[in-house]
């Protein structure tokens, strides 16, 4: 029998719903410092303004920020704001590469979530959106949520 998996959803990125259409999504681990995991835990993450970056075969997440841990001394502590890398294998970091080099796309961030105990992040190849666009998405939300409604 076929069990949900254990996730448990840390931060998310709701602005980048509105903000981009989403094209396609991955999966990538995150190479983390022993102070940032406990960090994610207390929920102490923020995705705001954060994307990914591929540079020399590798995915790096810029711009996240992960608070220090509260109950560590300074000298273990952890820089809030430091790249990190985050875990794909070659031919997904090739296949995400490409589509993010065309025009206007871009790598984002969704969500950041526990999945048997280790950080996960959900990235997404993303195409900006116009205002006259995001007004447009808005309304069919609207219309679908009053729909089912009643």
């Amino acid at each position: 029998m076929w069990k949900e998996p254990n996730e448990k959803t840390i931060c998310q990125n709701r602005k980048a719903w509105h903000e981009y259409t989403v094209l396609d999504t991955i999966e990538a681990g995150i190479v983390l410092k022993g102070t940032e995991i406990k960090s994610i835990r207390d929920h102490k993450i923020s995705l705001d303004g954060s994307y990914a970056k591929v540079e020399n075969g590798e995915v790096w997440l810029i711009g996240c920020n992960i608070d220090e841990y509260n109950h560590s001394s300074p000298s273990l502590n952890h820089e809030p704001k430091r790249k990190r890398k985050l875990l794909l294998h070659k031919r997904e970091i090739d296949k995400f590469a490409e589509k993010a080099e065309q025009i206007g796309h871009t790598l984002v961030p969704l969500k950041v979530y526990l999945s048997k105990g280790k950080a996960k992040v959900e990235l997404a190849v993303c195409k900006g959106r116009q205002l006259h666009d995001k007004r447009q998405a808005l309304k069919d939300r609207d219309a679908i949520k009053e729909m089912r409604d009643g």
